[in-house]
């Protein structure tokens, strides 16, 4: 995080500003896959569906801002809100299942929303949506791309003590509780559906605001953000970096979008090797690259 908040101060007089903007699309995924990894790594429900959040934060900007209005904190009030919202009707009905089934059915509503948005042509329908303004924050424009790293940074700092604090409370532990051994924690008198509930509806409500600066990195925004395939490459960080660590939601995030700008300079068949990373790392270390930091941290300490 410290190497994070020194960036632009060092590549700038470098003369690189480009890894000002990487950065700042690797925090906007990093803080949508800490928000998919409270209700996959440590809720155990596997969500495909999770990218409709991104869209609908995203949407909420784009859609304020063809209309003139360019407050920040309206723009980002009602992503919240509206995530919030359509997370808790997701969540009320797809929660009554598991496993397969609730994959399935959070990729129909996921779906849904994507095609909802294509066939709104007043905003752009499947050729997207063009922002003409950033959001603004009484002095702070994100139109400036400094700006708009450290609010990412400061947005990812604040999301990541918020969910330590979280996981570490007696939510968070009656939350782990259910992933483990969901009928035991009955047994003592827990009620899965709410606290199922709320994690998900939390979860939808920190995607939006990734949505949300999303679009004011992109100034463009489509229905493909919220298509399934979006869905598969944030639960794809969560996977290479480690599901069930805060830290590794970062860490996926800092590789897959890496190796999506580089691999791609060599081939536009760069997702093979991609798949080929995913798959090595789903075979031989599963607990993704936190868990690579750790034994390396281990190894460390017992030389």
């Amino acid at each position: 995080m410290a190497v994070l908040g020194l960036v632009p101060a060092i590549v700038i007089p470098l003369g690189v500003p480009f890894y000002v903007a990487l950065c700042t699309r690797i925090m906007i995924f990093a803080i949508a896959a800490i928000s998919l990894d409270l209700i996959v790594g440590y809720g155990g429900m596997n969500s495909m569906g999770h990218a409709a959040f991104l869209g609908i934060g995203a949407y909420s900007v784009g859609i304020f801002s063809a209309y003139g209005i360019d407050n920040g904190f309206i723009q980002f009030g009602i992503a919240m809100l509206a995530s919030a919202l359509i997370a808790a009707f997701i969540g009320i009905i797809s929660l009554r299942t598991s496993g397969i089934h609730f994959i399935m059915i959070t990729l129909a509503f996921g779906q849904m929303l994507y095609f909802l948005m294509v066939s709104i042509n007043s905003f752009g329908g499947d050729d997207g949506l063009t922002i003409a303004k950033s959001s603004i924050f009484f002095l702070l424009d994100l139109r400036s791309p400094v700006t708009l790293y450290y609010c990412c940074f400061a947005v990812l700092v604040l999301v990541l003590w918020i969910m330590n604090r979280l996981i570490g409370s007696r939510f968070g532990m009656a939350l782990r509780g259910l992933k483990s051994n969901q009928a035991r924690m009955v047994a003592i008198g827990l009620s899965p559906f709410r606290y199922k509930l709320a994690a998900f509806v939390l979860s939808g409500t920190i995607c939006g605001i990734a949505g949300a600066l999303l679009a004011n990195e992109d100034l463009f925004i489509s229905p493909a953000s919220m298509h399934w395939a979006r869905s598969a490459e944030i639960l794809m960080i969560v996977i290479v970096g480690g599901a069930g660590s805060l830290l590794g939601a970062v860490l996926g995030a800092a590789a897959y979008v890496s190796l999506e700008y580089f691999l791609s300079g060599f081939t536009e068949h760069w997702q093979i090797i991609l798949g080929l990373i995913l798959l090595l790392v789903i075979l031989f270390r599963q607990q993704g690259l936190y868990g690579l930091l750790l034994v390396r941290t281990r190894s460390t300490r017992n030389a």
